[in-house]
């Protein structure tokens, strides 16, 4: 297991930059603007032969009341509690400020091991606030650009001792724990074999709509960071977590507004970050607030995860709230079917974020969802199927002529997808199309997945030859022999 990395400052000193420098790729969000990262975001990090866990958090303030500065630190001083080493960025061109004071004052206090890092060091314009650093007290700064990858020699050997001392520790633990498993037998080894892979949930909806409270009662934990503003998720932030005896990913994303209110540079950089989480999830969650569901934002949310073909289950959250619970039950699964077709059968959970009520029905919900979005059906079945369709709704026939129906096999699951071979793909309707979907739907139990159906013309060995040539071959073919 590798180390655990936390890159702490105060805002704007490039933290997000150096994380995304380390992870090697464009995970966090970067704007010029400062306190852009609120929440604390996780990824595997590299730098030359170490490997380790790195954390990029929120710029740390002299906050420490309710208010959103105040609930960010605290977030913050989490991370640096847990974290093996921290990495204490201050800004080389803006010189040492008495908020840096105060911050090394903390993590002196506070963290296991400090490295403390100049950064925005390119140049001349940099020496005098890389002077300045040694004032705080934690040694010798390392010299560093992260925007450029300048220093990351230095950055790297000043962790190398750091990485020496933990492979050290994890030796001795794995020497007790040889010891002790001695005596195990075989079956329990295989209790304590690692679990499968996790999946991955992306938890969308409108601003306010509960989807960092939802995500901490999952967990188990205050891991994001919550409060009654709009909008304090920017970054889609993944969270490992065992729910339930299941291994999940859960991403919490940046609420979603229509597009024509979204007029801020780093908004639209949230909103395409949840967008792209959207895009990698295997299970979309989309998030509906109680008191307004089924706004028509909420409508084009469940419309992307479905054209995305994710499996989505919808939730709807402050259930705590509502008075008469079966009315307004019966009015939610009726305004879904009405305005959702396209998602007919996929589970509608009612849950509470601040209590955990529901909790447990949305976990069976989602799982059945992606084991459904992996369904494979044999050729075999399916062709079953497709005759006992067809003799008793057999296609239209346009110009008099009836479109057959040749063969269907499933090329891909995830979400499921269907090839038909037909003898005029072009002129098989749409509705016929949604007929033969809605069947699959309910004859092989595949409720809500987004169910994808191509449909392909037989192969024809004279398409394409001119017509006098296939009358000269028609004057060669060898006669029946007839007694």
């Amino acid at each position: 297991m590798p180390f655990t990395l936390a890159i702490v400052g105060r805002p704007n000193v490039g933290k997000s930059t150096l994380f995304n420098r380390l992870v090697g790729r464009r995970l966090a969000l970067v704007d010029d603007q400062p306190g852009v990262t609120r929440d604390l975001r996780e990824g595997a990090g590299r730098l030359g032969p170490l490997r380790f866990q790195v954390i990029d958090t929120a710029g740390l303030e002299e906050a420490t009341d309710d208010s959103l500065p105040g609930r960010m630190r605290a977030l913050t001083e989490r991370a640096v509690d847990m974290a093996d080493v921290c990495l204490f960025l201050v800004d080389a061109r803006a010189g040492v400020t008495a908020t840096d004071r105060v911050l090394a004052e903390l993590l002196r206090r506070r963290a296991a091991r400090v490295i403390l890092v100049a950064n925005k060091a390119e140049g001349k314009a940099g020496d005098a606030g890389y002077y300045d650093a040694f004032g705080l007290g934690l040694g010798e700064p390392v010299a560093i650009s992260a925007e450029h990858g300048e220093g990351l020699d230095d950055l790297m050997r000043a962790l190398e001792p750091v990485a020496a001392a933990f492979e050290d520790a994890q030796a001795i633990v794995e020497v007790d724990v040889d010891d002790v498993d001695d005596d195990v037998d075989e079956e329990g080894e295989a209790a304590i074999l690692p679990p499968g892979r996790p999946i991955q949930i992306a938890v969308v909806g409108r601003p306010n709509a509960g989807k960092s409270t939802l995500v901490n009662a999952i967990v188990g934990e205050d891991r994001l960071l919550t409060g009654p503003e709009a909008g304090i998720t920017r970054d889609s932030i993944a969270v490992s977590t065992d729910w339930g005896g299941t291994p999940f990913r859960i991403f919490d994303t940046a609420g979603m507004r229509r597009k024509a209110k979204v007029q801020a540079k780093l908004e639209k950089l949230s909103v395409s970050d949840a967008l792209r989480a959207v895009k990698f999830a295997e299970v979309v969650v989309v998030l509906l607030d109680v008191q307004a569901p089924f706004e028509s934002q909420d409508l084009r949310i469940a419309d992307l995860a479905e054209r995305e073909g994710r499996a989505v289950v919808l939730a709807v959250n402050k259930w705590d709230l509502e008075d008469d619970r079966q009315e307004k039950l019966a009015e939610l699964k009726e305004t879904f079917g009405r305005l959702l077709p396209q998602l007919r059968g996929a589970p509608l959970i009612t849950v509470s974020a601040l209590t955990g009520r529901g909790l447990d029905r949305l976990r069976d919900a989602v799982v059945k969802a992606h084991a459904v979005w992996n369904t494979r059906i044999s050729t075999a079945r399916l062709n079953r199927w497709l005759s006992l369709v067809v003799a008793d709704h057999p296609p239209p026939a346009p110009s008099g002529r009836r479109i057959r129906l040749r063969y269907m096999t499933q090329v891909k699951t995830r979400p499921p997808t269907f090839v038909l071979f037909a003898s005029v793909p072009d002129a098989l309707p749409d509705d016929y199309r949604r007929f033969l979907v809605n069947g699959l739907r309910r004859d092989f139990d595949m409720p809500g997945t987004p169910i994808r159906l191509l449909v392909r013309g037989g192969d024809n060995p004279y398409a394409g030859r001119r017509k006098h040539n296939a009358t000269s071959l028609d004057k060669h073919k060898p006669r029946r022999l007839t007694e």
